[in-house]
């Protein structure tokens, strides 16, 4: 919860679809995560695919932001090969541009990454694009610790690990 706000998740169905699509299509979204079509499709593909939970981030009870998380090999990629198995990424975006900013992203990748490290996760990650400034600060709020920039075969990207905080 951030202030008087209530946070969750619903998995996505396909009647999500739709919503995402327009998401895609916001000039924030689009810069960083590219081809609406295409992501939308990728989305679509993974929704029959057991490795990737797909998720929509809901504010007071309304959608506000997609988030995906799986285990980094079932999805091989350079550079992530070196974690152990068992290891989780995220990605992310905030879908309503009004609500860009104001901390709710932060609130819901914190949530959905305390609720991996519970479940037993122990390496958690997200991997940015370095210029994409307020994603960086968003995910450090969070949780997640910057640990250096790496190439990748879409560009260089920050890889971020979530370090929770010691208990009190």
């Amino acid at each position: 919860m951030l202030g008087k706000h209530i946070y969750g998740f619903h998995r996505v169905t396909r009647s999500d679809l739709p919503m995402l699509e327009a998401w895609l299509k916001t000039p924030d979204v689009k810069a960083w995560w590219g081809d609406p079509a295409h992501e939308l499709a990728l989305i679509e593909e993974d929704m029959d695919n057991s490795d990737m939970v797909q998720l929509i981030g809901m504010l007071d009870g309304r959608p506000l932001a997609y988030l995906q998380h799986y285990e980094v090999h079932a999805w091989p990629q350079k550079h992530l090969e070196h974690l152990p198995r068992g290891a989780r990424a995220i990605d992310m975006f905030v879908g309503v541009p009004s609500l860009i900013g104001k901390g709710h992203g932060t609130a819901l990748l914190s949530m959905l990454a305390r609720q991996l490290a519970a479940q037993g996760v122990r390496v958690l990650c997200i991997d940015p694009d370095p210029h994409n400034s307020r994603a960086r600060a968003a995910y450090g709020r969070a949780g997640f610790v910057e640990q250096g920039v790496l190439d990748t075969p879409e560009g260089p990207a920050v890889l971020m690990f979530f370090e929770p905080p010691p208990e009190t």
